[in-house]
């Protein structure tokens, strides 16, 4: 390979790898496991991955739908509405936050009846911090799925069609299948999206302990009192994380591209 390329990519390379060496290295290693075994630790890293996991069924519920209306669907501005579904991606997360709390807030343009007819209050609970997560999460599996859909060669639904399929079993046996690597690329990412968000978390649900404080937001926490803490947190984050993606990259992420 030309040097040309080389260099800038090594250099690229150990500007994203050198942040998490020296994460790493700054370890505190004799006290990692009873760090490891402590009650923020466990109590955090149990809300993250029960909120990441309902946040993606959620995003699976609502964007799958979604995704197949931007795929296939005949819409007028379909480009627009697109470009609306992908702003998550680009707003910074709090200005997402603050949006959520105008519209799901007690005074809010929705989150005024919810409150008045059923009594239901997102803001500030463990709840809001789903909906955070699923707000910031769902860009990332609406463009998997719908890459995937494009990407399908419809002939094979339009046979199974003049079988006499019908239209739900047709998504279902031929569909479903065929952007199989495209979704479950995107269930991931959404997952990891979600278990890493702070900042639409920390401005629309706040930070209680044991309700609101995930792993993201225990880290800027300790970071101000014990950073060896904050350290042991965010190792617990980087391993998660990496050791999902890495998991399931070989057979799923690269099947889907």
């Amino acid at each position: 390979m030309p040097v040309v390329l080389v260099l800038p990519a090594l250099l690229g390379l150990a500007f994203l790898l050198l942040p998490m060496v020296g994460l790493l290295v700054r370890a505190p290693w004799r006290t990692l496991p009873a760090r490891l075994v402590g009650a923020e630790v466990g109590e955090a890293l149990r809300l993250s991955l029960v909120c990441a996991s309902l946040a993606t069924v959620v995003c699976l519920v609502l964007g799958v739908p979604l995704a197949w209306l931007l795929a296939r669907g005949d819409l007028p501005g379909r480009g627009v509405l697109r470009a609306l579904v992908t702003v998550p991606l680009v707003l910074p997360p709090v200005v997402g936050g603050v949006a959520l709390l105008l519209v799901l807030g007690r005074r809010g343009l929705v989150g005024q009846h919810l409150d008045a007819w059923f009594g239901v209050s997102l803001p500030f609970t463990t709840a809001g911090v789903v909906v955070a997560e699923a707000f910031v999460a769902m860009p990332f599996l609406v463009i998997s799925v719908e890459g995937a859909l494009r990407a399908a060669d419809p002939r094979f639904e339009e046979a199974a069609a003049t079988l006499g399929a019908s239209r739900w079993l047709t998504f279902r046996r031929v569909t479903l299948p065929s952007v199989l690597p495209g979704l479950v690329a995107g269930t991931v990412l959404c997952w990891a999206r979600a278990l890493g968000e702070f900042g639409a978390t920390i401005t629309f649900a706040g930070n209680f302990p044991g309700e609101t404080t995930t792993m993201p937001l225990a880290v800027y926490l300790a970071l101000e009192t014990d950073p060896d803490a904050a350290i042991v947190l965010s190792i617990v984050l980087l391993v998660v994380s990496v050791g999902v993606l890495a998991g399931l990259r070989d057979r799923w992420i690269r099947g889907a591209t």
